[in-house]
C-alpha cells in the first residue's frame, strides 16, 4: 500500500495501448477479474482501487471530496506509470471519474467507456444520508444488502461483497460525498471523445435512462443495453461487456486498416477489399486487427525497421508475390533502393543465394516499374 498513489494492478504488454479501468463504490479492482485478463491481450491494462477500498490507502481522500479529486488521483497514477493519453472504462463511480476526465482533461483520453453510471446520481440527499450512517455505524449493513443493490436475484460475487465489508468507513463516506456533489449534465455536450455507454436493463441504481441521457448529449456516443445485467455488469455479464469494450476500445481493425493503407497503398487495399467474400471476411478482419492494428502500430520498432524484417522473412519463405508488395511498401516507409538491395544481400548469407537471386529479380522488377 502507498500513501500517495492508488493501489493498482498492471496487466498486458508494456508497449500496448494503455487502458485504465475504474471500479464501483464498495468494490475493488476485482470487479474486473473476468474482463481485464482478456483485455490485456491487446492493451496495457491498469485497474485501480478507490481510496480505502482494496489496497488503496484511506488517507488519499477526505470528507467533502469530489469526483474531481478522484480524477486527479487517477491522473497521478497514470503519470507515475509514464502514461500520457489512455483509454478509460469505469463502472458507476468509476464511470463518473471517466466523465469528469472527458470534460476537464480531454487531452488525456483516447476514448471512454461509461458502464452502469450516470452524469448525476439522484441528488445529494440520499448520499449525504448514507455517508452519515456509514460514519456512525460502519459499512457492515451495506455488505448485508450489497447483492440486492448490485445484482439480479440469485446472483452474487462473494469477493466483491467482501470488498464492501472491508472498505474503510471514512473513505467510503468521502466517496459518497463525491457522488452527492456530482452533476455534469450541463457539460455533457462538451465531451468530444468517442464514448461507449453500457447500461444494465435490470440496474436499479443507474437505470438505462441515465445512460440514454448521456448518449443523447454526447455527439460521439454509442449506447449498449445488456439484458439480464444489474449494476455491476462486468462481474455479472463479463462476456457481453468484453465484447462491447473490445469493439469500442481496441479500434484494432479500424486502426489497422488505416496503417495498412499507409503502408501498402489504397490501390492494393481496395483490391483486396473488392475480392473479399463471406468466406474470407474473417481472415481479412484478422489481418487488419492483428497484423496491422497491433504489430505494425507497436512503436517499439519503426516502420522502416519493420519493412526490413518483413522483406527478410518473405525471402526466407519464398513468398515472392508478397515480396513485391512489400518492396513497394518499403519505399513508402522510406527505404532507398540501395537499402533494399543491402537487405536482400544480407538474405543471401542467411537464407541462401538461390532465394536471394529470386528476391533480387522481384525487387528489380518492382523498382523498375516504380521508376517507369
Amino acid at each position: 500500500m502507498t500513501e500517495t498513489l492508488l493501489n493498482h494492478r498492471v496487466e498486458g504488454p508494456a508497449s500496448a495501448p494503455p487502458l485504465l479501468l475504474g471500479p464501483s463504490l464498495g468494490t475493488s479492482y476485482a470487479l474486473w477479474d473476468a474482463v481485464a485478463p482478456e483485455l490485456s491481450t491487446a492493451h496495457r491494462v491498469v485497474r485501480w482501487d478507490l481510496p480505502g477500498h482494496g489496497g488503496s490507502a484511506p488517507g488519499l481522500i477526505k470528507a467533502g471530496a469530489t469526483v474531481g479529486d478522484l480524477a486527479d488521483l487517477v491522473l497521478a497514477l497514470a503519470d507515475s506509470l509514464g502514461v500520457g493519453r489512455f483509454a478509460y472504462a469505469g463502472v458507476s463511480l468509476g464511470g463518473a471519474v471517466g466523465l469528469h476526465l472527458a470534460v476537464h482533461h480531454p487531452d488525456r483520453l483516447e476514448n471512454l467507456a461509461v458502464i452502469c453510471s450516470s452524469a448525476h446520481f439522484g441528488g445529494s440527499r440520499s448520499w449525504e444520508e448514507r455517508a452519515g450512517r456509514v460514519r456512525r455505524e460502519g459499512v457492515a449493513w451495506l455488505a448485508e444488502n450489497a447483492p440486492g443493490r448490485w445484482f439480479t436475484p440469485g446472483f452474487t460475487v462473494p469477493r466483491l461483497v467482501e470488498d464492501q465489508r472491508t472498505a474503510d468507513p471514512e473513505a467510503y463516506a468521502a466517496c459518497c460525498d463525491a457522488l452527492a456533489a456530482f452533476d455534469l449534465r450541463d457539460r455533457l455536450g462538451d465531451i468530444a471523445v468517442h464514448t461507449l455507454l453500457i447500461a444494465g436493463r435490470q440496474d436499479t441504481a443507474t437505470p438505462p435512462p441515465h445512460l440514454r441521457e448521456i448518449a443523447d448529449a454526447v455527439s460521439a456516443a454509442t449506447l449498449v443495453e445488456l439484458p439480464g445485467a444489474a449494476h455491476l455488469a462486468p462481474a455479472q455479464c463479463p462476456e457481453a461487456v468484453l465484447t462491447a469494450l473490445r469493439s469500442h476500445l481496441d479500434g484494432g481493425a479500424r486502426r489497422g486498416m488505416a496503417v495498412r493503407r499507409e503502408v501498402l497503398g489504397d490501390a492494393h487495399v481496395d483490391g483486396a477489399q473488392s475480392r473479399q467474400t463471406p468466406f474470407t471476411a474473417r481472415f481479412q478482419e484478422f489481418i487488419s486487427r492483428y497484423a496491422w492494428g497491433e504489430i505494425w502500430t507497436d512503436p517499439t520498432l519503426s516502420r522502416r525497421e519493420r519493412s526490413m524484417i518483413t522483406l527478410t522473412a518473405l525471402v526466407a519463405h519464398g513468398h515472392y508475390d508478397e515480396l513485391a508488395m512489400h518492396v513497394r511498401a518499403a519505399r513508402r516507409n522510406g527505404l532507398t533502393p540501395e537499402e533494399i538491395g543491402a537487405v536482400l544481400l544480407q538474405t543471401a548469407v542467411y537464407c541462401g543465394v538461390p532465394a536471394a537471386n529470386s528476391a533480387f529479380a522481384t525487387a528489380q522488377r518492382v523498382l523498375a516499374e516504380e521508376e517507369g
